[in-house]
């Protein structure tokens, strides 16, 4: 009977030692998907807000920045439960805070010239950042179909227009340069990318700025006159640095034909 009781006996401290193996392991494993949720999470917060700031203020239409503001809160939601120690309440109080801003028209728009190949590369690197984000919150259900449609839309043209701004800043160079076949090269470039975004009926005001400014640069150089194309090409500028925020220029390409 001894003999029985001390089997019994080991037999139970093998099995509560191998229950506590697995519990151990159990909550090995759950620390660890706990970290790795927080720290994908901080990282998520983290490409927010790198959006948020680094992609030039002009591309950041109101409904794109209350979007990714809306990303934001969702993350401090979830880090929230996850009791991360991350200073998640002045995150999300900072994201109220802009919200509050952008939906009574005080946010700032820092302007940025993509004047760089470099530059240019970023900028599209950031917008196929936006482009993923996007389309991840449209498959978790986080936004529905139409809302990720139009800003999936909105963000492609955004990539076109990063090209054209570079085309557009060579071909000012080329301007000061008295270089007019190249100029117009490069606004023919700049009009191809723009043309990508053919239902954006202000990127189809674009092109026809764009074919415009061609013909102007066409007949100033037959003629010999680049004082000419110089002083229209001022106007030029001025319409395609404020053409995403002006006003009157979106309501013509809104209705002109």
């Amino acid at each position: 009977m001894n003999t029985i009781y001390i089997v019994l006996a080991l037999a139970a401290i093998v099995v509560i030692s191998i229950t506590v193996i697995v519990i151990s392991q159990m909550r090995e494993k759950a620390r660890i998907e706990r970290i790795r949720k927080i720290t994908a999470l901080e990282d998520s917060y983290k490409r927010c807000n790198r959006l948020l700031s680094e992609l030039p203020g002009q591309y950041l239409a109101p409904d794109l920045k209350l979007l990714l503001l809306k990303r934001i809160e969702d993350i401090c939601n979830d880090l929230a439960g996850l009791k991360s120690g991350l200073p998640v309440d002045e995150w999300r109080e900072a994201a109220l805070q802009r919200k509050t801003l952008i939906r009574e028209n005080r946010d700032d728009v820092k302007v940025t010239k993509i004047d760089s190949p470099e530059k240019s590369t970023y900028v599209k690197e950031l917008l196929q950042n936006l482009f993923k984000m996007i389309e991840s919150m449209h498959k978790s259900g986080r936004v529905d179909g139409a809302t990720a449609k139009k800003n999936l839309k909105y963000v492609l043209f955004l990539v076109h227009k990063t090209h054209a701004d570079l085309h557009v800043f060579q071909a000012r160079e080329h301007i000061r340069q008295n270089q007019i076949r190249k100029a117009i090269h490069s606004y023919h470039l700049a009009s191809t990318e723009m043309g990508k975004s053919r239902d954006n009926p202000l990127a189809m005001k674009a092109v026809k700025s764009f074919r415009t400014r061609i013909k102007e640069l066409e007949t100033a150089s037959a003629d010999g006159n680049s004082k000419e194309s110089t002083a229209s090409h001022s106007c030029m500028d001025k319409q395609w640095d404020n053409f995403l925020h002006d006003e009157e220029w979106k309501k013509k390409a809104d209705y002109d034909d």
